[in-house]
């Protein structure tokens, strides 16, 4: 090759923007920023020859499978959206999204973090909002999955607590735990998709209010009525136990009793969805 040999760095970076290049290898071998650092006459100098192929054929192996490992990288988060979206236009939103958001990372788990946003952005996409929130729910399940591992609230930390300072008491929320408002069956979906023995639900408005929450290396969903998910969420934001339950029976509509507040706390902390409690 011409002058000095690439830098290791350099030469890997060249590699990349190769295989990543939307066009064909010989388009981007001939971009200007790419052929500027090696030449396409130049080629085998840097990738070698092989028995059977060119050094241009064994660049496409690696240019051809990468939308293919971006395809499957996004489907393993959002298998709800490949499903819904069925093959052939599941593989249309890859190759638009990867236009507006390709990787950046060394790794493909950050390649969906865009995808909830990207939906939203897509005006002319069929049942965009249904798939929106489909899309925030999905991604709110892999966040939880790769979310810190935090211990769980155990029994002897509530038994500490003395009964009258509960009302000024703080619950801490494990880091894996994601509260979402939904205005579409996303969640109903979600549960029904691999099961076709039943009927999908109909992207069509329907109110949803869903924890999510990993406890070791599994992760869960749970449906919660209005008055449990605004109690749940002043509790994660941090409100002191007496003050999020006075609010909850402020709340417009029928309030639900003392009694059924207390039942869903205990259930939350049995869950594991909080990791610790600190009193003023």
């Amino acid at each position: 090759m011409s002058g000095a040999p690439l830098p290791l760095s350099r030469l890997q970076r060249w590699m990349q923007d190769v295989i990543v290049h939307p066009g064909s290898v010989d388009e981007a071998l001939r971009a200007r920023t790419l052929r500027a650092q090696v030449p396409p006459d130049e080629l085998g100098s840097v990738i070698l020859p092989s028995a059977t192929l060119r050094p241009e054929e064994r660049l496409e192996i690696y240019h051809g499978q990468y939308p293919m490992r971006m395809r499957d990288a996004l489907a393993s988060d959002y298998p709800a959206i490949e499903h819904f979206l069925g093959e052939e236009g599941f593989a249309r939103f890859v190759h638009d999204y990867v236009q507006v958001h390709p990787s950046r990372s060394f790794t493909l788990n950050r390649l969906g973090d865009q995808v909830p946003a990207f939906i939203k952005a897509q005006a002319r996409l069929k049942h965009r909002e249904f798939l929106h929130d489909l899309g925030r729910l999905e991604q709110a399940v892999s966040q939880a999955f790769d979310a810190e591992e935090t211990p769980k609230l155990t029994d002897e930390q509530v038994a500490a607590v003395a009964p009258e300072a509960w009302t000024k008491a703080r619950l801490v929320p494990i880091a894996a735990l994601r509260l979402l408002e939904l205005r579409y069956p996303a969640n109903a979906y979600l549960e029904t998709l691999h099961d076709e023995a039943h009927d999908h639900p109909r992207p069509v408005r329907r109110d949803e209010r869903v924890a999510v929450y990993r406890r070791t290396f599994a992760v869960y969903r749970q449906d919660l009525s209005k008055p449990a998910f605004a109690l749940l969420r002043d509790l994660a934001a941090g409100k002191k136990l007496g003050a999020a339950i006075r609010a909850a029976l402020r709340r417009g509509g029928r309030p639900p009793g003392e009694e059924l507040l207390f039942r869903w706390f205990r259930e939350w902390v049995a869950a594991g969805m909080f990791t610790a409690v600190r009193v003023d």
